[in-house]
């Protein structure tokens, strides 16, 4: 040994030994083993300070000796989110009532003395007038419309749909028929006797189909809905060439515009002309649906919102009728047009003229009882009576 402590140290290495030592004792007094018991001292209880917080809080703001605790920040997003959505909801449903404002409204569907009973599934009258509301002389001139006055139907149409499926058939406008009231005379001149009531009357009486909906549009709004969704596109059969129309087709599948459109729907430069027209107007009014329906429309907001906005202030439907209604009939022409259902002209028999109607078409009374009959019971169409 050496000055007292063991051989091999110097007094410096025996200090720190020393004090090794005392910590060591004093580190097992302020932290007793497991099962050691520590209550003894009342200031050394290891369940001190803020019992709910886990621990005391020093200056710093965290338990003592750990990080500085740190606000839990609310999220947000849920309130943010149902904002948006509350937003968009009034958005819409505002809308909806603004565009369904803009409906113009007559009072067609009215009853009168033996009228037709309500009748299973939806029937549509559907019509194009020669009304040139809303175009001015330059429209005229360039539609090559002429600049009559008043409004005339250029075409009809019955649109039915219910579990018997879809339909979608011409009413030829030259098509004689009983008119209450005036005798017997062209389907089209009920709309000129008596406008859209007489004309529903008329329809209904021929056909013993009860309508629930009517919807007219005139040459101006069909240039502008067919416009609104950047033109319809139509296979054309064979070159036309309708001056009275203001009409030059290559045949051809080809995009038409509202002008072109309106000619092709309007033209009688065939051999069948009206029967031939009536084709015309069905494939047509099927793309257009077919069009104004699909996602590059409805979700593109420079197609979507002119479409409404000219559908909305261009279409004429009953007073009861509303934008839902039209929506669905839109959906149910698409479909028909799509291959979904059955597109006809009503059986003709014959044709003959009179010196108060001119020339006109009849009817084959059989067969067109046969496919209004089968639509009345809401069954679907025999196929021997269907034709172009």
């Amino acid at each position: 040994m050496t000055d007292g402590w063991p051989q091999g140290r110097t007094r410096k290495e025996g200090d720190r030994v020393g004090r090794s030592r005392e910590n060591s004792a004093r580190a097992e007094h302020h932290h007793a083993a497991y099962g050691r018991d520590t209550y003894g001292d009342p200031y050394d209880d290891p369940y001190a300070g803020d019992q709910l917080a886990g621990g005391r809080v020093d200056e710093g703001g965290g338990p003592r000796g750990g990080a500085p605790y740190r606000r839990r920040r609310r999220r947000r997003w849920p309130r943010v989110l149902g904002a948006l959505v509350a937003v968009l909801l009034v958005v819409v449903v505002g809308g909806y009532f603004y565009l369904d404002s803009r409906l113009k409204r007559e009072s067609v569907l009215v009853d009168y003395a033996g009228r037709v009973a309500d009748t299973p599934g939806t029937n549509w009258l559907v019509v194009g007038s020669d009304s040139r509301e809303g175009l001015s002389k330059d429209d005229q001139k360039r539609l090559a419309t002429g600049f009559a006055s008043g409004r005339r139907t250029d075409s009809m149409m019955l649109l039915h749909y219910g579990s018997g499926g879809t339909s979608l058939i011409s009413l030829p406008r030259d098509s004689y028929l009983p008119i209450p009231g005036h005798g017997s005379n062209k389907l089209n001149a009920a709309f000129a006797f008596g406008g859209p009531k007489l004309l529903v009357q008329t329809v209904e009486k021929a056909t013993g189909l009860h309508i629930d909906h009517y919807a007219e549009i005139g040459f101006g709004g069909f240039v502008g809905v067919v416009d609104a969704v950047g033109g319809v596109d139509i296979c054309v059969k064979e070159n036309i060439k309708d001056r009275k129309a203001g009409l030059n087709l290559k045949a051809g599948c080809q995009t038409l515009d509202g002008g072109q459109a309106l000619g092709y729907v309007r033209t009688r430069a065939f051999a069948r002309a009206d029967l031939e027209r009536v084709e015309h107007q069905r494939q047509f009014f099927g793309a257009l649906m077919k069009k104004a329906t699909s996602p590059g429309t409805m979700l593109n907001p420079f197609r979507g919102v002119p479409l409404a906005m000219n559908a909305t202030s261009n279409f004429l439907v009953d007073d009861g009728d509303h934008l839902y209604d039209l929506a669905r009939m839109m959906w149910a022409m698409k479909g028909v047009s799509g291959g979904n259902g059955v597109t006809t002209t009503v059986p003709i028999g014959g044709a003959g003229s009179s010196a108060s109607a001119g020339s006109y078409i009849t009817w084959d009374r059989s067969k067109a009882a046969t496919l209004f009959g089968a639509l009345k019971q809401d069954q679907e169409i025999p196929s021997n009576v269907i034709t172009k």
